[in-house]
């Protein structure tokens, strides 16, 4: 029996690798199976069982960290597989020389870290280095560009044009905003290609429940999840380009920085804070968002990134409270304009105020930015707040906006526009004026004890387990409040927690398709000279980066991304990448594995186990790949013809989609 272990695919993406297996879909079946349930189980008891008697005498190694139940080698792969995305060749070796509490130490100072070699690669992407306002006029959108210019019977000066420029686009918004679109069901993994997510133009109904919020049945971006996006050349100056040169550096410095942590808490910010690429003008933002709002300030004080966000015109469109504004701002203007009109010296009786234009769109509040600040940014859904709540904290940002959406984007607070009457927002009143109004909520929820176990129990389940100890989270929640939000020293005290170390934790996480393309290439070595072949795969596997609609960001429980298909997709991607047939990537298993093992499967088979697995495989899984080495594909044979040579990718590829190398 065979299965076909591709899909639909679009040239130049990753080509399609056709496995044959003794039993339909074998390898397959234990996949699923193990990433389920099976290893939950077994993994625990093969690491007791290589962690007995390991216990009497810590390794030199380990010292000053609490590791009881990890041997040395076993730690060492644990930290590269958390803190980091898995090892290089050698790495291990490095952390045995320096000590494990060294390394780590210097994870959590990353700027401590000479990171030279992987910026000098990523000078061939000018995007990165681009003011939004740059990029916005190099990187126009493409009907934009083609539009010629109408002729005018008078003048405009340049400060018109931009303010008309300006009100067309939150006249657009709003326009879209009365659009209500019933909830689908579509969840974070939606899948959207780069090219899809550049036709959407419009604003996303925030206001259905984290569960249903995401694209209606019939919009175009609800596209094959299979369906890999075309490589836009270099001197491309679409828009996508934009998000196509964030994916090659994001994976770039995944796969190559020395700041390895920096990388992964980058991830996990933005993730956390999640804008959608897609929506209207959020593409051209991406770039200061990431750079100068996440960035900076990933290991620093909690309150300072969210305030950062509240602010960046990214959050401040996908959320749409650039657009939220006081409803009765015109009626206060109106008043205040009659005000002056019957204070003029002249005496004249006041011009009449010509009644509002009906057809021009109606501002008022929004409260998507609100719900989501307290939802998912800090208090967590069961932080303790009500819809009153909500309410109260959009009248607090109101007047947030931004100045010149397409010209020169940038934080904006427009008092006219701002709710001056006090609020209360969890029982406390908050009525410090303007835009102060906003910062002192900031200031409340970054301190409140709810914010402190929500962001703590994220960071644990992404650093530890989908269901970390309560004992852990209670502990980096009690560091959250007394440092102030300082996330470095939460993420110290899960580290140097003993609960970050045990047996249950180790392996316990299943890796997103991000962290198994990333964590394959970096196992393998691979030398990567174009990375979008790498970018797409992740999209084909089922996280296409930065096109996650909903707010809530991609999911981080391995539940999510368990299913056949995907699973037989990271198969076909590690086969792929094993046997050099990923364009752009260059891998040497040969280098790896020695050639002294070219004859033997079974002993090709062995080494790559203890390669890649660290020779932790379980019974079972090293049944089915034995299983797979009369396969002539691997033996490079006819059925009825002597073994000539091993493939050595083969092997290698299969041993990258055991259920043990799906794990981190």
């Amino acid at each position: 029996m065979s299965f076909e272990a591709g899909g639909p695919r679009s040239e130049p993406g990753p080509p399609a690798v056709s496995v044959s297996f003794t039993s339909r879909a074998a390898l397959a079946v234990v996949l699923t199976l193990s990433c389920v349930g099976t290893l939950v189980v077994d993994l625990p008891l093969l690491v007791a069982a290589n962690s007995k008697d390991k216990k009497a005498k810590q390794d030199p190694v380990l010292k000053g960290l609490p590791v009881t139940e990890l041997s040395a080698d076993e730690a060492i792969q644990h930290a590269l597989n958390r803190l980091a995305y898995g090892p290089r060749p050698g790495d291990a070796e490095r952390i045995r020389q320096l000590g494990l509490a060294k390394w780590i130490d210097q994870q959590l100072t990353p700027k401590s870290i000479d990171d030279s070699a992987v910026e000098a690669r990523l000078t061939g992407y000018p995007t990165l280095r681009m003011s939004t306002a740059q990029l916005l006029a190099e990187y126009p959108n493409p009907k934009q560009a083609a539009k010629p210019a109408a002729p005018s019977k008078q003048e405009v000066t340049p400060v018109q044009a931009a303010q008309k420029q300006a009100d067309d686009a939150i006249a657009a918004m709003a326009r879209g905003m009365d659009t209500n679109e019933g909830p689908s069901g579509a969840t974070a993994e939606n899948n959207m290609t780069a090219s899809a997510a550049a036709a959407a133009d419009r604003p996303s109904p925030m206001k259905l429940n984290p569960a249903t919020r995401g694209l209606g049945k019939n919009d175009p971006l609800n596209i094959d999840p299979n369906a890999v996006p075309k490589a836009i050349s270099d001197d491309s100056k679409r828009p996508a380009r934009v998000v196509e040169e964030l994916g090659m550096a994001k994976m770039t410095r995944a796969i190559y920085s020395e700041r390895q942590l920096q990388q992964v808490i980058d991830d996990f910010w933005f993730n956390h804070f999640n804008v959608f690429a897609g929506k209207g003008e959020v593409k051209w933002y991406l770039t200061s968002y990431e750079r100068d709002v996440i960035e900076p300030r990933a290991l620093g004080k909690f309150k300072d990134l969210v305030t950062a966000t509240a602010k960046s015109p990214a959050m401040l469109f996908y959320l749409d409270n650039f657009l939220s504004v006081d409803p009765n701002a015109q009626e206060r203007l109106a008043a205040q304009r009659a005000m002056r009109q019957r204070r003029w010296p002249n005496g004249h009786p006041p011009r009449p105020i010509p009644p509002p234009n009906k057809k021009k769109p109606e501002r008022g509040l929004n409260e998507n930015y609100g719900r989501e600040l307290m939802e998912l940014h800090t208090l967590g859904v069961d932080g303790g707040y009500t819809q009153k709540d909500v309410t109260e904290v959009a009248r607090c940002f109101t007047g947030w906006t931004i100045e010149k959406p397409r010209e020169i984007p940038q934080f904006k607070f427009d008092d006219k526009m701002h709710d001056p009457a006090p609020k209360v927002v969890l029982g406390k009143k908050i009525h410090a004026g303007g835009m102060k109004d906003g910062e002192q909520v900031i200031e409340m929820l970054a301190k409140h004890p709810s914010t402190a176990k929500f962001i703590s129990s994220k960071l644990a389940r992404r650093f530890v387990s989908d269901n970390p100890p309560p004992a852990l989270v209670e502990r980096m929640a009690k560091t959250f409040q007394r440092s102030d939000g300082d996330i470095r020293e939460v993420m110290r005290a899960m580290i140097y927690s003993p609960e970050f170390w045990t047996k249950e934790a180790y392996r316990a996480k299943i890796k997103t398709p991000y962290e198994l393309v990333v964590t394959s290439v970096r196992a393998l070595g691979t030398d990567v000279d174009t990375p979008m072949p790498l970018v797409q795969w992740v999209a084909r596997i089922g996280q296409p980066l930065y096109q996650c609609q909903p707010p809530t960001g991609y999911s981080d429980k391995g539940e999510t991304w368990v299913n056949t298909g995907a699973l037989l997709n990271r198969l076909n991607f590690s086969l792929a990448l094993a046997g050099n047939k990923v364009r752009g990537s260059r891998s040497d298993v040969t280098a790896l594995l020695g050639s002294d093992i070219e004859k033997d499967p079974k002993s090709a088979l062995d080494r790559a186990v203890l390669v890649f697995l660290g020779g932790e495989a379980a019974p079972g899984t090293v049944d089915t790949l034995e299983k797979q080495l009369e396969n002539p594909q691997v033996v490079q044979a006819k059925l009825d013809d002597p073994v000539k040579q091993v493939d050595l990718g083969v092997v290698t590829g299969l041993v990258l989609g055991a259920p043990e190398f799906q794990r981190r």
